[in-house]
């Protein structure tokens, strides 16, 4: 589900407060003459989107955040400092707040930043690490991107976020809301520095037999209706993500992901035929199974069925 809300003052103090309700408690002192403070969030399934916008300069000296928050500046500046790293950003850089269990500081001159602000235990599940996998808990080790490449995906990936899911009636759509959650999400996992491995272990090589495969498809196949992540489905199969990844490369030539894809999109078709045109559209049904893009389906659908989905659902 998509929930915004919108703040604005022209009042230092009532920005002070705004900011301690919304990222915890911090010290705080702002100069300038003419100060002003816009904050937009947008709620997006489990991350939130927020879009600030500061015409002053202003200090902080502030608790743990206990959330992971990523994304770029506008226009303007800001520095965040944990003891004694300091992440310094201006117009066009991309960045990553690290360390979410931490105090620290921050210098900010008339920023204006967008950005997402995600629970770690999201991005822990979704990295599949932690201590119910016997490794090394979760963490991002750096402020900035691997590459200009990987700032580019970071950057096109959360445009399409804000641009076809927040704010937009599709967003209350459960499906479509925690696919964008997950993408951006996995965005920020090949875009950041991390302790991730990637690479399948002995025992994932090990585990990734037919019988896990079987228990995955079952799994996907009864659940396609719900909001169900890649590790619902390697709990399921009582295997890792990794495990569950290889699994399907090995045994299907294909993702986890995509694999639900086809089946939410034989649930799309079965509907486009059972639906009455008069009351009933594509976008709607492709929202429903957790389509963002109107024209990815369309493509995706006549690739698979020979026909756009309008003729599907004109054809009674």
């Amino acid at each position: 589900m998509s929930v915004a809300t919108l703040f604005e003052t022209t009042d230092a103090e009532a920005a002070h407060q705004m900011l301690v309700a919304t990222y915890g408690a911090m010290r705080f002192s702002c100069t300038g003459e003419r100060p002003r403070a816009r904050v937009a969030r947008t709620v997006v399934g489990p991350i939130e989107l927020h879009h600030n916008t500061f015409t002053m300069r202003f200090q902080v000296d502030a608790d743990p955040i206990r959330r992971v928050t990523m994304g770029r500046v506008l226009g303007g500046s800001f520095s965040y400092r944990r003891g004694a790293e300091q992440c310094d950003n201006e117009a066009g850089d991309i960045f990553m707040l690290a360390y979410p269990d931490a105090p620290y500081q921050s210098i900010n001159i008339d920023v204006d930043l967008e950005f997402a602000v995600i629970d770690p235990a999201l991005l822990a599940q979704v990295a599949d690490t932690g201590p119910d996998r016997g490794a090394e808990p979760f963490r991002f080790t750096g402020f900035h991107p691997l590459s200009a490449q990987a700032a580019r995906l970071w950057g096109t990936t959360y445009d399409f976020v804000r641009d076809n899911v927040a704010d937009t009636p599709a967003a209350l759509e459960p499906l479509l809301a925690g696919n964008a959650a997950r993408l951006l999400l996995a965005t920020a996992l090949a875009t950041f520095p991390s302790n991730v491995s990637h690479e399948p272990t002995i025992e994932d090589r090990h585990d990734a037999h037919p019988v896990t495969l079987r228990r995955a498809v079952a799994f996907i196949d009864a659940n396609a209706h719900r909001d169900i992540s890649p590790a619902d489905v390697a709990a399921a199969a009582h295997v890792t993500i990794r495990t569950l990844q290889l699994a399907f490369r090995r045994h299907l030539d294909t993702t986890p992901g995509a694999y639900l894809r086809r089946v939410r999109l034989e649930h799309a078709h079965r509907d486009l035929l059972d639906a009455d045109p008069a009351t009933t559209t594509v976008g709607a049904v492709a929202a429903r199974w957790g389509f963002a893009s109107h024209s990815r389906f369309t493509a995706h659908y006549h690739e698979v069925y020979g026909q756009l989905p309008s003729d599907t659902l004109r054809h009674r």
